[in-house]
């Protein structure tokens, strides 16, 4: 009796065993379907363009909605010498600099959404703008600074200045179009003053585009009470309204006139999209060798788990593209597809840093659940010290680099967090959904032949890749 309850239990031991392992083979199946499925449908996402059902909207997909930088998409290059306007409310000329590239970012990213400015030099800014090939459009924006002046007086002192304007936009009042002025500080205590003085006085204030003379006179307001709000608005205020253009214009050029600086046109050039289209089309054709060597060689030194590594790496290449796509200030140039290059292999490099500590556990004489445990958890701070270093070094080069070497770093930051990313939380789980099919054969995985005998003590199988504390032998 004993012994048949005991065969009893051991039976019913293993039948449990085999109901869990069923279970979680089944479970692994429907997880592999399901990120398969995804993945299929973030490929079509990423280089498929169509259009949508029942609209009229395009589809381009993620690979073609990325911003191209200048030398990939051509455009215009522009640099301009800056040294202290007359007008400037500073003598510190960084500073200055400093103002005006904000405005110019306000003036000229208005209508073109990708254009870079920065800083070359000590004294100089540089404007670049994908995709125009008519360096007038630039200059039109940015055109001949206009300073504003306000006077009490016809021909009179100008209580404001440029200097004192913050902002200048486009807006629709009272059923007509016009500007809007937003000054400073400074300049919202002198506009009040002088509305004050004005409503007391002659109810005239004179706006002067250019110096104050009776050719440059724009407008005249008419102010009876004191405006402490420190934004005005102007429309035409003759027979004939203004169009959005005509108030754009005018907008434009007030705004180009609260320059802190003057700019000097140094150099201009129109730099031809054909040697950027050239060196993406090859390197989009050496990635794509590049990733089927990476594949190749993968499977021949780790096996099945080279399938999972390669599955994860075409995973973080879709979340790759996604992102670039979708963080509006990512702008792809050629030092910046050396960062996505750097970044797929910084992305292998952390996959065979994890196998290669799973073959030195299984060599040892591990299990293949318990080496796949360990060689996850011993990688775990080799990859984690190397990418945090390398994502500091990203946002060094970001912070101080120049445009090209900030679309370096900028790439290779978001790669290296994806592939930290991939190794440490997908490549987990797809060994993990893995293990369930294969606990115990080496060949698959091309795993080495251990040193000593396979510890008798060690954690079962099932109980390493399931939870609930399941058991086989």
């Amino acid at each position: 009796y004993i012994l048949t309850q005991y065969k009893f239990n051991q039976l019913l031991h293993l039948l449990r065993g085999s109901m869990a392992k069923n279970r979680l083979k089944k479970n692994s199946i429907l997880n592999f379907v399901a990120v398969a499925i995804l993945t299929v449908i973030g490929i079509v996402l990423s280089v498929c363009s169509f259009r949508i059902p029942f609209t009229s909207t395009t589809y381009n997909g993620f690979a073609n909605s990325i911003s191209l930088g200048l030398d990939l998409a051509g455009g215009i290059s522009v640099v301009y010498d800056c040294s202290l306007s007359p007008d400037s409310n500073t003598n510190d000329l960084d500073a200055a600099i400093d103002a005006t590239v904000a405005r110019l970012e306000s003036v000229i990213g208005g209508e073109y959404s990708e254009a870079v400015i920065t800083r070359q030099g000590s004294t100089g800014i540089r404007i670049e703008v994908p995709s125009v090939t008519d360096s007038d459009e630039i200059f039109g924006l940015i055109g001949d600074p206009t300073p504003l002046y306000m006077t009490l007086e016809e021909n009179g002192e100008a209580y404001i200045t440029g200097a004192d304007i913050s902002n200048v936009y486009v807006s629709y009042q009272d059923s007509q179009y016009g500007v809007v002025i937003n000054f400073t500080d400074e300049g919202r205590t002198k506009f009040s003053n002088l509305t004050n003085d004005a409503a007391n006085g002659s109810q005239n204030i004179y706006l002067y585009l250019g110096e104050v003379s009776e050719e440059n006179l724009w407008n005249t307001l008419t102010c009876d009470q004191r405006i402490t709000s420190g934004s005005t608005f102007i429309s035409s205020g003759g027979d004939s309204a203004w169009t959005y253009d005509d108030a754009e214009e005018y907008s434009l050029k007030i705004m180009s006139g609260t320059f802190n600086v003057t700019l000097d046109l140094k150099e201009s050039s129109v730099i031809s999209a054909t040697l950027g289209t050239e060196a993406l089309k090859y390197v989009i054709i050496g990635g794509a060798v590049g990733l089927f060597l990476i594949f190749l060689i993968m499977w021949l030194r780790y096996g099945d788990f080279g399938f999972l590594a390669s599955f994860a790496l075409i995973i973080y290449i879709v979340l790759m593209l996604f992102f670039l796509q979708a963080i509006s200030f990512v702008q792809l140039t050629l030092p910046g597809l050396a960062g996505i290059v750097l970044s797929i292999g910084m992305a292998v490099d952390g996959a065979v840093i994890i196998f290669e500590k799973v073959r030195e556990d299984y060599r040892s004489g591990k299990k293949i659940p318990m080496a796949c445990k360990n060689g996850f958890k011993r990688a775990f701070w080799p990859i984690f010290d190397s990418n945090i270093t390398t994502i500091f070094t990203s946002l060094i080069l970001y912070i101080l680099g120049t445009s090209s070497i900030q679309g370096f770093a900028i790439t290779l930051l978001i790669g290296i967090v994806l592939s930290m990313f991939m190794n440490l939380v997908i490549l987990r789980f797809f060994v993990k959904w893995y293990l369930p099919f294969n606990s115990v054969k080496a060949k698959p995985l091309h795993l080495p032949k251990q040193l000593k005998p396979v510890k008798e003590d060690e954690t079962p199988v099932v109980e390493v890749v399931a939870e609930g504390g399941a058991t086989n032998d």
